[in-house]
């Protein structure tokens, strides 16, 4: 298996879908833009969002497994992915990528 690194690349913010449905929470979301972690295989790395990890995770096992080529040429570099989160208030894309170093 390879490592696959994961970078947080935009956070968004809808502050009117949030002020409409949202009930107020204290600490939504601590991503910052440029995060960077590494995943071995099929465990997620130390500080990453469980919910974001669950949005992410089919794709960081299969570029681990050698998957390349989501969707018939969709990414430049066919051993990625740009996944978002699911939170539809303040989604993080992330750009995922096969690295050339196998995990531990």
């Amino acid at each position: 298996m390879k490592k696959v690194r994961i970078t947080a690349m935009r956070k968004a913010c809808y502050p009117d879908l949030m002020a409409q449905y949202e009930n107020p929470i204290a600490h939504a979301c601590h991503i910052q833009e440029g995060q960077s972690w590494v995943a071995e295989g099929w465990q997620k790395p130390e500080g990453l969002c469980q919910s974001a990890w669950e949005s992410m995770s089919p794709f960081v096992l299969a570029l681990s497994c050698g998957g390349s080529n989501f969707y018939d040429g969709w990414m430049k570099n066919q051993r990625s992915a740009m996944i978002s989160c699911n939170d539809g208030f303040r989604p993080v894309s992330f750009y995922i990528e096969a690295l050339k170093d196998d995990a531990d």
